[in-house]
């Protein structure tokens, strides 16, 4: 069993920019479900993603597909004719499904923001797309059209998307998602394809409601946003991603102390590597070499008296899904007097404009599943390993800062691509979500 955020619908997709579609969000145990050849589909391996149930083609088919605002084209398992909420795409069975030609100028230009474009076999009239991801996961299939909406009953929009049909996961553990759904700015994302010019999200910590909305709805937290402006690089640059929501990182803190990191280190080079990325299909937060290195020593230098380091001989290079080795032991208990007493240090990535994303609490450190350590060698009683919940992003592949959803929840987050800016503000997800959503329920 996997634990994700569902999204739970109340109102349809609309291909109208003004139209206002809220959703409640919760993190809910997942069973997986049988005779899916998906295994998970979120990169960097994490376990824990966003999702949302969306009926597809017509008469409607429920599949569940990740809510990844790092990614472009939306895409379904079309590999099997089962068409149970968990099972893939039966493309076969919709009427209004349709494949895109290689003629097409769908297939010839609008797939410019892919990492790799669309092409076409010379013995094929059929558009291909391929899809890799950083965990090495990869998708191949065909580029096609189908109505998606997010209830069912209402209008829906034909949207491009990839219709998967070869499937690659580098982990060992089956997700209980059929698809994705692209969030990003690149052309054959949902968002530029329905004219979404605004979008809003406030997760909820456990398994209390949160909030989604997209369009320009009413549900902002009473507090004022802080803004920070999106990054536009005008050239293409190799490691650059132009269609990510990208952002400037000017420094990092840990509890009242700014970490002494150069100017440079934060900022894209002239390759484009060093940007900074809201990242919604990212479970935890990564950042580069010289960042990460001084986090990890502040961090740990203002815990001391708290936490014992993992330091032990027999793993001394342990690190938790190979990117996270900032680890320390306490017994449960232990941990619990240590956070209900809020005696760790928050992190604070500081962004451009005087925003900023701040860590705190029990979204600091994760309990590594199975991983226990005895006190000493004649101790019986044992203890917990935690591990600081920021990365090695060198470590998990990628060349950039990328700013988890794990390190979102309890903050409003809103994507203003009218103004290009992206605001953050505290709010109490689970408290916003009841309100917003009995108001729109009547309830």
């Amino acid at each position: 069993m996997e634990w994700v955020l569902v999204l739970l619908c109340l109102l349809s997709l609309v291909a109208r920019a003004a139209a206002v579609v809220v959703l409640p969000l919760r993190l809910q145990e997942v069973l997986p479900p049988p005779q899916v050849p998906a295994k998970n589909m979120v990169r960097f391996r994490r376990n824990v993603s966003l999702t949302v149930p969306v009926s597809v083609g017509t008469p409607p088919q429920n599949v569940t597909m990740v809510l990844d605002t790092g990614s472009e084209l939306s895409w379904l398992l079309c590999n099997a004719t089962t068409t149970s909420s968990s099972s893939p795409f039966n493309a076969s069975a919709s009427w209004t499904y349709r494949g895109v030609p290689c003629a097409s100028p769908d297939c010839q230009w609008r797939g410019r923001d892919l990492p790799v474009w669309p092409t076409c076999a010379p013995d094929s009239t059929s558009c291909r797309v391929s899809l890799s991801y950083a965990d090495a996961t990869s998708a191949d299939g065909l580029l096609a059209a189908d109505t998606f909406a997010l209830a069912a009953g209402a209008g829906a929009p034909a949207l491009l998307f990839g219709c998967i049909t070869s499937y690659y996961s580098s982990s060992d553990s089956d997700d209980a998602t059929t698809g994705l759904l692209g969030m990003n700015r690149g052309a054959l994302s949902l968002v530029t394809q329905t004219g979404t010019r605004r979008f809003a999200y406030c997760i909820a910590p456990g398994d209390a409601p949160g909030l989604l909305v997209l369009g320009d709805g009413d549900a902002a937290p009473s507090r004022p946003l802080s803004y920070t402006p999106l990054v536009e690089v005008s050239l293409p640059l190799p490691y650059f991603d132009r269609a990510a929501y990208s952002v400037q990182l000017d420094g990092i803190r840990v509890g009242a102390t700014r970490l002494p990191i150069p100017e440079w280190a934060l900022a894209p080079d002239h390759t484009g590597a060093g940007q900074t990325m809201l990242d919604s299909g990212t479970q935890f937060t990564f950042l580069l070499a010289d960042a990460y290195a001084a986090l990890k020593r502040e961090f740990a230098n203002q815990t001391r008296a708290l936490l014992a380091p993992l330091d032990d001989d027999e793993h001394q290079n342990f690190a938790f899904q190979g990117a996270f080795d900032a680890c320390f032991r306490a017994t449960e208990a232990r941990m619990a007097v240590v956070l209900a007493r809020g005696l760790l240090p928050e992190v604070g990535l500081v962004l451009r404009g005087g925003a900023e994303v701040v860590v705190g609490g029990d979204r600091l450190l994760h309990a590594v599943p199975g991983e226990r350590r005895r006190r000493g060698k004649e101790e019986e009683e044992e203890e917990a390993v935690w591990c600081l919940t920021f990365g090695s992003a060198e470590a998990a592949g990628v060349e950039a800062y990328v700013i988890g959803h794990h390190h979102q929840q309890d903050v409003w987050v809103e994507y203003d691509l009218r103004n290009g800016r992206v605001g953050f503000a505290p709010a109490r997800c689970s408290i916003v979500a009841a309100q917003r959503l009995g108001a729109t329920t009547g309830a």
